[in-house]
């Protein structure tokens, strides 16, 4: 399922990695984080609740406003 996750707290291409390989570890593909817009959109499973990817997120030290399906 397509997610698309608004991410608080990114202001270089550094925090765009960290994010993109946030959830890369959670197992999510087709991984694409904008940091203009703050928008990560991912292919994620249903096995992955959006608990598990603002967690993910957050251990990395950004911030999730919204997770929803794209």
């Amino acid at each position: 399922m397509k997610k698309k996750i608004l991410v608080e707290g990114m202001s270089c291409g550094h925090c765009v990695n960290h994010v993109s390989e946030a959830l890369k570890e959670i197992g999510a593909k087709e991984v694409e984080v904008n940091l203009e817009s703050k928008l990560a959109t991912a292919e994620i499973g249903d096995n992955i609740s959006d608990d598990a990817i603002k967690a993910a997120i957050e251990d990395a030290g950004y911030d999730v406003v919204k997770i929803e399906k794209a």
